[in-house]
């Protein structure tokens, strides 16, 4: 048995092994060798893994070539919840030099971009995968050799190569070409064109040349899913207010420059919206709540989701325990996760979960809209943008800065009283900030 695993021992494998870390997956091969082994270092028991193995222990070492001077780029780790993805391009080419932990190529899934990173610093030799693949952690992409020498320029991926051997061919004998002299036949006359048979009122096709067909991006496939989801789950229904923003701009405007010199974060409206939704949702708690089977959920936490509109589609990162968060907090935490998110460098967990969503439409312009649940959460919180109206206050006529505010609920667990209790919090919130230093 010791010399069959000593054998066994220097046979190479090329099998897969996942870690889950921080830094790049790479290839692993799994080996069982005796205690004390000089060729490698130990990982775990193998006891719990294989009956009757206590004489032995699992090894596992770092995949490379025989000769050492190569190394395989596979697809990483790309979250609890992703079985997947679509490699969406190739940001090198065989030949070009690459660092270690360079990108190389980019792995679109339902929810983030993830990048493809060198193991080594070196010289792309191949790919082994093409665009529009899909891979699963794991899959090798690409081969770096270590070797300064680029590659060749005329590279064929593995599924492309053929080799071919080209035989000369014999000569083949000539043979006398027989001559015919042309016939010569008197032109038929020809039939004049029959009339168009399209009616004056038929609507006319566009060309095909002025349309194009492209594959659906994952993330789009993934949002249109939960959305049809939501809409088909949920008692969906919208309740409406408009709020007046006089004294929330107000106090930014007076605050803004010691703030930012205080904190190194400007001061936005966001946050006041924020830290009202969670007075509000402390208020109301049956709307951070939600139905589980039979059950309802209450939390006695407020992670709120921002939705955030990025080149390749919509992203809600979360901001986890709001209710024990300040101004300051919120707006440097709001402004990381939207550079991460447009930069498509935000994480899986930093996108989990959420209690609560807020979605910003005035950015773009939007005057009014109902927005959908995003799931399983029982409630969003549309905000739109400011438009001076006319309004009475105090018996007159004046004109002020005004947002229309949209609350979408699920009306099976929240009742409209209790929609419109929440609504009417977060307007008295934003038209006097002192009530959140007061609590009242």
């Amino acid at each position: 048995m010791a010399s069959r695993l000593a054998r066994l021992a220097r046979r190479p494998v090329a099998a897969l092994f996942l870690v889950r870390s921080s830094r790049p997956v790479r290839q692993f091969s799994h080996q069982i060798f005796p205690v004390g082994s000089d060729h490698v270092k130990s990982t775990r028991p193998l006891g719990k893994l294989l009956p009757n193995a206590s004489p032995y222990q699992l090894w596992s070492r770092s995949f490379s070539s025989e000769d050492g001077e190569s190394a395989d780029a596979v697809v990483p780790f790309m979250g609890e919840s992703i079985t997947d993805g679509t490699l969406a391009i190739f940001l090198k080419k065989p030949g070009d030099r690459v660092e270690q932990d360079e990108p190389i190529a980019q792995i679109e899934t339902d929810k983030v971009t993830i990048d493809v990173n060198s193991p080594l610093s070196g010289v792309i030799e191949k790919l082994t995968a093409s665009e529009g693949d899909t891979v699963t952690p794991g899959t090798k992409i690409a081969v770096i050799s270590k070797s300064d020498a680029p590659a060749s320029d005329t590279h064929v991926a593995p599924s492309e190569e053929k080799s071919e051997k080209v035989t000369p061919k014999e000569p083949l004998e000539e043979k006398p070409v027989k001559v015919e002299s042309p016939k010569v036949e008197k032109p038929k006359p020809v039939a004049p064109a029959p009339p168009s048979k399209t009616s004056p009122t038929e609507p006319q096709l566009p060309p095909k040349d002025r349309e194009r067909r492209v594959p659906m991006p994952r993330l789009r496939k993934r949002v249109a899913t939960r959305l049809k989801d939501s809409q088909n789950t949920f008692a969906l229904l919208t309740t409406f207010n408009e709020v007046d923003m006089t004294n929330l701009m107000k106090l930014r405007s007076d605050y803004k420059d010691e703030f930012q010199k205080k904190h190194g974060v400007k001061l936005g409206l966001m946050s006041g919206f924020v830290k009202g939704a969670v007075t509000a949702l402390q208020n109301q708690p049956v709307v951070n709540a939600v139905i589980d089977g039979d059950d309802i959920i209450y939390r006695d936490y407020v992670d709120i989701s921002i939705a955030v509109g990025t080149p390749k589609g919509l992203v809600v990162p979360v901001l986890r325990n709001v209710e024990q968060m300040g101004f300051a907090d919120i707006e440097k935490k709001i402004n990381e996760l939207a550079k991460k998110a447009n930069e498509g460098t935000i994480s899986i967990d930093e996108m989990a979960g959420g209690t609560f969503t807020i979605s910003n439409g005035g950015v773009y312009g939007s005057l009014i809209s109902t927005p959908i649940i995003n799931p399983p959460q029982s409630a969003i919180l549309g905000m739109h943008s400011i438009v001076p109206r006319p309004v009475v206050v105090d018996g007159s006529v004046v004109s002020r800065p005004m947002m229309y505010l949209a609350l979408t609920y699920d009306h099976r667990l929240i009742d409209g009283r209790e929609a419109v209790f929440f609504l009417r919090r977060i307007k008295d919130v934003v038209e006097d900030p002192r009530r959140l230093l007061l609590d009242i």
